[in-house]
């Protein structure tokens, strides 16, 4: 897999990007969002909430009500829905929620976001985190959920025509650093899982290791391919990613002055080109997160 064009210097953590009428929209972490026409110069756009709706309150009683991480926007029936996750760091008392809105321009007289509640969460007994939340579409259509971080690994739900887990869904686990045969280690640190579809084949892209250090960060990328979207991944070794595999695209020997790079997403333009969006911590920066682009020139 080769990468081309990579582009540097804006704030951000976390970051997926979408495009709506010739303008590219870049979102991370805490809600903040930036704005291009060509992907390289960009102009800060706002906020998407400045306080969250009180359900978040009810289910995540640690979260002050204002922050929120991980966001994924995708269109479906004529909508953006805007997934995010809130939680408390290093705990698994987290939950998705959705908001929707008509347009991603805040100049439109129909730009409101409406929160939709919340799409799953997660408590102590369960062995996943719900968040990092990531939408694919199967090749009938039908959408799914990634999410996950640290416990059982990156899991994936069915959602419905409403963008909402399905009632009754069980989790489909994809993605863990745990060994078969072995005991699943504690921490597990995997997070940040994407799928992308691609020639009649799905990608799994995950991070793998630890985030938010700065330059001690040892995020890193990795990927494996499947022939169904519930997998399973295998990576370029033969190992599946269900049980530790992963090959690794980028990390911090892949550049003098970038430290830690993960949480990636995927982007494919309208002239059909097709991007990595991810973060990493700049050395020559006293290690603030950056958004990373680079144009993906062939795939496996």
């Amino acid at each position: 897999m080769a990468l081309l064009n990579l582009t540097v210097d804006v704030p951000a953590h976390d970051p997926v990007i979408v495009k709506e009428n010739g303008i590219y929209y870049c979102y991370s972490t805490h809600g903040y969002f930036y704005m291009s026409e060509d992907l390289k110069s960009w102009k800060y756009g706002g906020k998407i909430f400045e306080n969250l709706p009180s359900w978040v309150r009810e289910i995540v009683p640690a979260n002050d009500g204002k922050d929120f991480w991980a966001p994924e926007i995708v269109f479906r029936d004529g909508l953006w829905r805007f997934y995010y996750a809130v939680s408390t760091f290093g705990k698994n008392i987290s939950a998705i929620g959705m908001a929707v809105n008509k347009t991603l321009a805040p100049s439109s007289a129909d730009y409101e976001w409406r929160d939709q509640g919340k799409v799953i969460a997660s408590s102590k007994g369960d062995n996943f985190n719900a968040i990092d939340p990531a939408v694919c579409a199967d090749e009938k259509g039908n959408d799914w959920l990634l999410l996950g971080s640290f416990w059982g690994g990156i899991a994936m739900f069915p959602l419905n025509e409403l963008g909402l887990v399905k009632l009754g869904s069980q989790p489909i686990f994809l993605a863990s650093r745990q060994k078969e045969g072995e005991k699943q280690p504690d921490p597990n640190p995997v997070e940040g899982g994407f799928v992308f579809p691609h020639k009649g084949r799905y990608y799994l892209f995950a991070s793998h290791d630890f985030c938010c250090r700065g330059i001690a960060s040892s995020y890193h990328i990795v990927y494996g391919v499947a022939d169904k979207i519930t997998g399973p991944y295998i990576d370029e070794e033969g190992l599946n990613m269900r049980w530790g595999g992963g090959t690794t695209l980028r990390d911090s020997f892949s550049f003098e002055r970038w430290a830690g790079p993960g949480h990636n997403t995927v982007f494919k333009d309208d002239d059909g080109k097709i991007y990595l969006v991810y973060h990493a911590y700049d050395r020559k920066d006293d290690g603030r997160s950056k958004l990373m682009i680079e144009e993906i020139d062939e795939f496996i």
